[in-house]
């Protein structure tokens, strides 16, 4: 019996569980707030970067409070605090629309087409761009004033030859008579250069008080 006894009273340890402390709600959240943050810093550094389009220097392609995705890879990606690109693909190419930081002012972004590349001798004559000599005829090109302004005045309708230095590149605006880009300040730096926006993902018309559907989803060409 005493045996019996000893035998049912006994308790292994592994039969005793206790229960796991549960996380405190609050550390949960800021976890996943922590990680949802770096991930952001992560996709806006090195692969995609949203921007809202202020003015019309590039309608009719672009039109004011159109929002677009600009790829930050393809160029390559400067690691943060050195001067290294990784992820490169290709070099920027004439007819790409490209966001670079402003040469003339560094807290302001600016998009712009590419028209020349290093190497190329950019000129304008007349309202038209002639690269190496020959008419460089973009489709996207528009033309909203019909005066042409003397080259005595302002390099907009007229500008001497251009040859765009090393690691630069000649930038202009869709719409070309109210555009602000290398015919006045000159060549973007490789180095200034953020990437390539390539599609709309929402468009407000603040004119209208309406969105435009037909611009969302649309690529950028």
């Amino acid at each position: 019996m005493e045996d019996y006894k000893n035998v049912v009273s006994d308790k292994p340890a592994h039969s005793v569980v206790k229960p796991v402390k549960a996380k405190h709600i609050v550390r949960e959240y800021a976890e996943s707030i922590l990680i949802a943050v770096l991930l952001a810093l992560v996709i806006r550094t090195f692969i995609v970067q949203a921007f809202k389009i202020p003015s019309g220097s590039m309608e009719d392609t672009l039109a004011v409070g159109d929002h677009l995705l600009v790829n930050k890879f393809i160029y390559g990606t400067k690691i943060p605090l050195t001067d290294k690109q990784v992820l490169k693909i290709r070099d920027p190419r004439q007819g790409d629309v490209i966001v670079f930081i402003y040469p003339e002012d560094p807290s302001k972004d600016f998009i712009k087409r590419v028209v020349g590349v290093p190497g190329d001798t950019v000129e304008v004559k007349d309202k038209r761009v002639y690269v190496n000599g020959k008419l460089y005829a973009n489709p996207h090109e528009v033309h909203k004033e019909a005066e042409t302004i003397p080259k005595e005045g302002n390099p907009r309708d007229f500008k001497e030859p251009i040859t765009v230095p090393p690691d630069s590149y000649f930038v202009m605006g869709d719409n070309r008579d109210r555009s602000y880009d290398s015919r006045f300040w000159g060549c973007v730096s490789r180095d200034k250069i953020k990437g390539l926006a390539f599609i709309k993902y929402w468009s407000w018309d603040k004119t209208n008080f309406r969105v435009r559907l037909g611009s969302i989803g649309r690529l950028i060409d």
